[in-house]
């Protein structure tokens, strides 16, 4: 079966490949401290069946433990290295089957082999304190090569570590009016794909989440980075093919090698 991938908002994507459903970073909720879902309905229970689910970093973003609790028994977990440490929430997910790994690691799932790569943010669970625990990247190996990069920036090694891949599903925005350091936006994403050179690309993690109280500061960072992202690309890599789904999606990027 062709790889097919369903957006169900922010950073939250289910790629099934090889009979196999990996699940990334779930976050089910319609508000998240001061962050409110606006567009898209919540994700369906469909969303939260999976063989394994993959976190790439603390924040609360992308390692939501409310919508990990929800996840069936048995379901198969990767967190960042030091997670069950940094986040003592974590470790009440005794119904799931959590292994931290860190960049190098390959973990087999099924017919699939998940291998983790680095990726460039601050992954800390807070704003302030040490950096105990790596922010990641991961590239699923099927009938396809899939690249989730969870939030990340452009760095020299990024090709390297990711290798040749089908499918990259990029980050192009985010939650709020402005964009820190170690995060990609539109114009980084397209340049990321000239330098990954896959197939095809998904937008993600734009357009979902936005601060209460703050839907006129800037709106153009919730609303334009998708079709910013679709229009930068045919420019910096016009052979890649961008796939732009709505929440709750899904797509069968052409993969063939």
């Amino acid at each position: 079966m062709p790889v097919e991938i369903t957006w169900w908002g922010h950073a939250t994507c289910t790629i099934e490949d090889s009979n196999t459903r990996v699940l990334t970073d779930p976050l089910f909720a319609s508000r998240l401290a001061h962050l409110r879902r606006r567009r898209g309905a919540l994700p369906s229970d469909e969303a939260r069946r999976a063989d394994v689910v993959l976190v790439s970093h603390l924040h609360a973003d992308h390692l939501h433990l409310p919508s990990l609790e929800a996840l069936d028994p048995g379901t198969r977990l990767l967190i960042p290295r030091g997670a069950l440490r940094v986040v003592p929430g974590a470790r009440r997910l005794r119904h799931l089957h959590v292994t931290e790994v860190a960049p190098g690691d390959g973990i087999r799932v099924g017919d699939l082999l998940v291998r983790v790569v680095p990726a460039r943010h601050d992954g800390r669970r807070l704003p302030v304190g040490p950096h105990r625990s790596p922010a990641l990247g991961f590239v699923i190996e099927g009938e396809a090569r899939t690249y989730f990069a969870g939030d990340t920036g452009l760095f020299d090694t990024m090709a390297d570590w990711v290798g040749q891949v089908e499918v990259a599903l990029l980050p192009v925005g985010g939650w709020g009016p402005f964009l820190g350091e170690g995060h990609l936006d539109a114009g980084r994403a397209a340049r990321a794909l000239d330098l990954l050179a896959p197939r095809a690309a998904i937008p993600v993690h734009y357009g979902t989440y936005w601060p209460i109280g703050m839907d006129a500061v800037r709106p153009h960072e919730f609303h334009a980075p998708g079709d910013e992202f679709v229009r930068l690309a045919a420019v910096a890599a016009p052979k890649v093919a961008v796939h732009k789904p709505a929440h709750g999606e899904r797509v069968r990027p052409e993969v063939a090698r």
